[in-house]
């Protein structure tokens, strides 16, 4: 795996409590700082699709 930049969410917590994100090429890597050693990868055009799907409310039946 390349050298990633980890960056991480403007959402994060003094605790580490915070997600993570990294790309390279066409492939995007998600993790959690709490532990990094799961990594989840996907392509740009994926997460794109699931953050618009995300945004237009399609996943709030998970989260209540």
């Amino acid at each position: 795996m390349h050298q990633l930049n980890w960056q991480k969410s403007s959402f994060s917590s003094d605790q580490a409590n915070c997600v993570e994100i990294a790309s390279a090429d066409e492939l995007v890597y998600i993790r959690e700082s709490d532990d990094p050693t799961l990594i989840v990868t996907t392509t740009r055009a994926k997460l794109n699709a699931w953050i618009n799907a995300a945004k237009t409310g399609a996943y709030d039946h998970l989260t209540t």
